[in-house]
């Protein structure tokens, strides 16, 4: 039986945001040819649903430097390296014109919706290995297509899976039905509907990441113009020493820096802090909305709930290929217990690449975020690390796919989430004790392998 070859074919990287976007520039760089495939009508879609917010990494650190490259022809101005861009500066001023550098490399407005090998099952074993994907895509118009590609780059992200307000995982007990005064993103109250929605309200911010601390944040603002403005935070866990991230002792400033203006929140009055509360369900009293705990416990009525309990993979459109997947995190194999957040919370996250991105199915790779899963500890440099290694191993250049070419900042984070690039809203690991005093707890992610915008 004659195979058909797969070099000529285009790597399939779903995703135009930072990592996708990254990969599509490393593998140009390698002499290989990729194909983007963005469901959104821009580039980093997702980024720009959080364009309000700031990230807490720098300008030198949050753009790719084989996507520097393949910018520098282009006369684009290039940020300041020590200032902190938002959403919109990061969509607007790096990723759009990444992607308009790479040209009709980049597709808008397609949605893989399936995976495969061309003419095999997940079943099935013979000459699997060479043949080429397909991907089954839709487009925004309602048109089908089937693609073919050497290898599958997945860097969709988990920015459209948000984690529920249930302690168990699944949705609380009338969650759904409350879902005209529930929200899953850090709003923007610049915008003057969303002020009205919070103003003067008392609003319930649930999760201990950073978006919640920006969520808390905001509201404190809000509250100093609007009297009656309230936040009731509430916390899975108890408050200890790494409640707020690492403070003055974290060497990304502007992370310590929100978790500070979380406390200076509570500290002012304008939120209270509930700890131990497992939310099981949600009832209505009139407009307001009562939660209630796993122990019975039932808070006063909230106006509105801000759900920021992390996000979680689709991994629906990649049921006919074979991943490695740990079924607690939903990351690959290799990689899950390096990032476990039931173990590292505190401490160091090995470096990592290729190797540990790896499936039983040869040539598909999950990358940025979507390759933690479930974990929180993540910054946009690792997802940066992970596809320049993808990309020498898939020129078949094992050595430097192999090699380690990232040094992260130490943090003096309690807890996976505050390793986050804003804004990021995962759970942090239930246990407790494992660490330092702030001002001597190191995390250093110094690792091959982005961010929680992705």
């Amino acid at each position: 039986m004659n195979a058909p070859t797969t070099d000529p074919l285009p790597v399939a990287v779903i995703g135009a945001g930072p990592v996708g976007l990254a990969a599509a520039a490393h593998l140009v760089e390698r002499g290989l040819e990729p194909l983007v495939l963005e469901a959104g009508p821009s580039a980093g879609t997702a980024v720009r649903d959080w364009a309000h917010v700031r990230l807490f990494s720098p300008w030198s650190e949050v753009t790719d430097p084989a996507a520097e490259k393949l910018l520098a022809p282009t006369g684009r101005p290039r940020p300041d390296g020590a200032g902190y861009p938002t959403g919109a500066d990061w969509a607007e001023g790096y990723l759009q014109p990444l992607a308009d550098a790479l040209g009709d490399r980049v597709r808008y407005g397609v949605t893989v919706t399936g995976v495969a090998r061309a003419g095999r099952d997940r079943v099935v074993d013979a000459d699997r290995d060479q043949q080429p994907f397909t991907l089954h895509v839709r487009t925004s118009d309602g048109h089908e297509e089937r693609l073919t590609a050497r290898a599958v780059i997945d860097a969709s992200g988990t920015w459209s899976l948000p984690g529920p307000m249930g302690a168990d995982g699944l949705p609380a007990l009338g969650e759904r039905t409350a879902a005209d005064h529930l929200s899953y993103r850090v709003p923007d109250l610049r915008d003057p509907a969303a002020r009205a929605r919070y103003a003067g309200k008392r609003t319930a911010v649930i999760g201990s990441g950073a978006s919640a601390f920006t969520a808390l944040a905001h509201l404190a603002d809000l509250a100093e113009d609007e009297p009656g403005t309230h936040a009731v935070w509430i916390l899975r866990r108890g408050i200890g020493a790494g409640t707020y991230g690492g403070g003055e002792a974290d060497q990304l400033p502007a992370r310590g820096a929100l978790g500070l203006r979380a406390k200076a929140a509570v500290e002012a009055g304008h939120a209270g802090a509930v700890t131990g509360f497992r939310t099981r369900a949600v009832d209505r009293e009139g407009d307001q909305l009562v939660l209630i705990a796993e122990d019975g416990r039932r808070l006063d009525p909230v106006d509105e709930v801000i759900v920021l309990t992390g996000f979680r993979p689709d991994l629906s459109f990649l049921s006919e290929v074979r991943l490695g997947i740990d079924e607690r995190l939903q990351a690959p194999l290799a990689l899950a217990p390096l990032i476990d957040p039931n173990v590292h919370s505190c401490g160091t996250v090995p470096p990592h690449g290729v190797n540990e991105l790896s499936h039983p199915e040869r040539n598909i790779y999950l990358a940025g975020m979507k390759s933690y899963g479930r974990a929180p500890t993540f910054l946009a440099m690792t997802g940066y690390e992970q596809v320049r290694s993808i990309a020498a191993a898939l020129a078949g250049d094992r050595e430097a796919a192999e090699r380690v070419e990232l040094t992260l900042p130490e943090t003096g984070v309690c807890g996976g989430a505050g390793l986050y690039d804003a804004p990021a809203t995962a759970q942090p690991s239930e246990s407790e004790g494992c660490c330092p005093p702030p001002a001597t707890l190191q995390i250093g992610l110094g690792t091959p392998t982005t961010p929680a915008d992705c």
